[in-house]
């Protein structure tokens, strides 16, 4: 099932929580809607469910007019946070609950509702839990259950509230894991809500970035990191630090040093505010200056992070505080310590200006 947004607006009350937004989600695509709270990401999920109704705009399914369509008319499975599962129900009573509760006339025979609910406790692995109840399973294990009671009715379209948020970041992690392969073996349109962009990085095909009830930018995980279409993006897309200077002439002043920086189409280029945009691992840190692009800083920290070393940095020409990333083998090379006087010089950085996106 395909999704076509346009011009969709919702408000509650004076709060506008999705504003002219428009979407278009490909058939059988994993999409991450990726954002901070409040950007109307549940908001959207529930108008596409049937929950919400839209007050302009028009929802499109497969093509079809669905701003007015019925919840139970739009052939959808919905998982949430917080698991959902009937309490004095049996896991595999639980799994069956939507495939029981349709009209007699579209109810399958009971020998292949059993089939369907077996078939799908394989898919996640969890045939031996089969009778006993939610309150016996592991928060990993309610939610691997939640995902099979949504795909029992063979929706075409499957939503994901922050399905993975009451879980410890482990188990997370493995979910993460297990829901894209079960997406490579049950491929249907699937919407995933998450403000957590590593989230987003491991499961979807394509992310799409929400700011005030707009899409900002959509595309795959490589395009935004690599062409961000504003600072918020290129903040929430995470790794990168933001810098105020002033523009002048294709150089960004940022308090007593000077950058060269790519401005990117649709900016103004002519002299005011921007904002500088340098990746944490976009940086070169030596203890001699290399250019006139070298910011002098003393180092505050250095904290191993697994393959890399965190290295915190403050100006010493007014640019602030920051953070850049070293390989280990960098770090071992000349070990910064704190108190030392360093000079970094950025290798690549983007600048957006003022009225520009």
């Amino acid at each position: 099932m395909n999704i076509q947004l346009h011009d969709a607006s919702k408000e509650f009350g004076s709060f506008r929580a999705l504003d002219r937004l428009s979407l278009q989600v490909p058939s059988g695509e994993l999409t991450a809607l990726l954002g901070p709270s409040g950007c109307g990401k549940t908001t959207l999920l529930r108008v596409i469910a049937g929950l919400e109704f839209l007050d302009r705009g028009s929802l499109l399914l497969d093509g079809r007019d669905a701003t007015r369509t019925p919840v139970q008319e739009r052939q959808i499975g919905f998982v949430f946070q917080h698991y959902a599962l009937f309490g004095h129900l049996s896991v595999f009573e639980n799994i069956a609950f939507g495939l029981r509760i349709k009209p007699r006339s579209q109810r399958l025979p009971e020998p292949e509702i059993r089939a369907r609910v077996l078939e799908l406790l394989a898919m996640v692995q969890l045939e031996h839990v089969a009778q006993r109840h939610p309150a016996q399973l592991s928060g990993g294990q309610r939610q691997r259950i939640a995902f099979a009671r949504a795909l029992a009715p063979r929706p075409r379209l499957l939503l994901l509230d922050e399905p993975f948020g009451a879980l410890d970041a482990r188990v997370r992690q493995d979910l993460r894991q297990w829901l894209r392969q079960m997406h490579a073996l049950v491929p249907v349109t699937t919407l995933f809500v998450t403000h957590d962009q590593a989230e987003a990085v491991d499961v979807a095909d394509r992310v799409v970035v929400m700011k005030q009830g707009r899409v900002e930018q959509s595309g795959t995980m490589e395009e935004l990191l690599a062409n961000p279409v504003s600072p918020f993006v290129a903040d929430f897309m995470g790794g990168v630090q933001l810098f105020h200077g002033r523009l002048e002439n294709g150089y960004v002043r940022i308090g007593e040093v000077r950058v060269q920086a790519e401005i990117p189409r649709g900016n103004r280029e002519s002299a005011g505010v921007g904002v500088i945009c340098i990746r944490s691992h976009d940086w070169r840190v030596q203890r001699l200056p290399g250019g006139e692009e070298s910011w002098q800083t003393v180092v505050r920290h250095a904290r191993p992070q697994g393959a890399i070393v965190r290295l915190g940095l403050e100006s010493l020409q007014g640019a602030g505080r920051f953070d850049v990333e070293l390989t280990r083998e960098q770090y071992e090379q000349d070990r910064f310590q704190p108190g030392e006087t360093v000079f970094a010089q950025p290798s690549q950085a983007r600048v957006f200006a003022s009225g520009g996106p």
